[in-house]
């Protein structure tokens, strides 16, 4: 059984004969030394999951459940107001985590940011800029002042933003509800 090498770890051992389908009969007809089950060396079950083009992770055998979208990143001005323009045209909201590589809170919360951002998808689009990666010019000309920040933009202003220096979870629950507040603002 051929494990991905990004799901591999300490844990990820299978042994060859694993498997999961045969029923109990036959794995008590197969027992020998190497496939008994001991309590310290763990056996981890990968999840089978599927990548669709976008990059987004999928359910086996539910295509339209999404688990986690990547945020898109944007790398350039021309790119951030690409994205901001075509958001209005559509009328639709866009929301921007303000991050930078090296930023703890920023790394540990994107990978929440993806989970929400399939809960969302394709209703509103979510993008990443690595503050180190962009103008200065424009950091300052979307206020952002601390990291990680999220903001929400319709109709080519910022609406919202969250300032994202306390639990993810919160962090989290702070976007929900800026996401769902989004129509009840000016």
């Amino acid at each position: 059984m051929d494990i991905l090498p990004s799901v591999k770890t300490q844990y990820s051992r299978i042994p060859s004969l694993y498997n999961p389908f045969n029923s109990i009969k036959s794995n008590r007809n197969s027992i020998s030394p190497n496939n008994i089950f001991h309590p310290n060396r763990a056996q981890r079950l990968v999840l089978h999951t599927s990548y669709t083009e976008s990059g987004s992770v999928t359910q086996p055998g539910q295509d339209d459940i999404r688990v986690s979208v990547d945020l898109v990143p944007v790398s350039s001005e021309s790119d951030f107001d690409r994205v901001v323009a075509a958001a209005q045209q559509l009328d639709e909201s866009v929301v921007v985590l303000w991050m930078a590589s090296w930023c703890r809170k920023c790394i540990y919360l994107k990978p929440k940011l993806e989970k929400l951002a399939a809960d969302y998808y394709p209703r509103i689009r979510f993008y990443a800029i690595d503050v180190n990666n962009v103008p200065h010019k424009l950091v300052v000309r979307a206020g952002v002042t601390k990291m990680p920040t999220i903001q929400l933009w319709k109709d080519g202003n910022k609406h919202a933003e969250v300032i994202g220096g306390h639990k993810a979870y919160l962090v989290v629950s702070e976007i929900r509800d800026m996401i769902e507040n989004e129509n009840t603002m000016l």
